[in-house]
């Protein structure tokens, strides 16, 4: 059962990473070995080909998971929030530089 399931996530994974054309000769081939009819050959490759691309995406989906999991493990500031805080800095600044001129009222 366990041998299944891995065999099963890495053909899935095997399909995500395959590109359209390779996913295509494989799908002719393998039509081509089980001697399917032309109409059946091409609903399989279709079939295919829709399994690669959602294996592609799940994929996708999951290394973008990890990889913002790590990063933001590692406590970086993101590059969003670095722009706001310049953002506020500098309109800090410039209205620093407003008020440098004129004389306090304390004292």
């Amino acid at each position: 059962m366990i041998d299944q399931i891995k065999k099963t996530m890495l053909t899935g994974l095997g399909l995500a990473l395959m590109t359209k054309d390779k996913v295509e000769e494989l799908g002719r081939d393998l039509a081509e070995q089980a001697k399917l009819g032309e109409g059946e050959g091409r609903e399989f490759v279709d079939n295919l080909m829709k399994q690669s691309e959602n294996a592609r995406g799940e994929f996708e989906a999951r290394v973008n998971a990890l990889v913002k999991k790590a990063v933001e493990g590692l406590n970086m500031v993101h590059k969003d929030d670095l722009a706001k805080l310049q953002a506020r800095v500098d309109e800090l600044e410039a209205e620093l530089k407003k008020h440098e001129g004129t004389p306090s009222h304390a004292g």
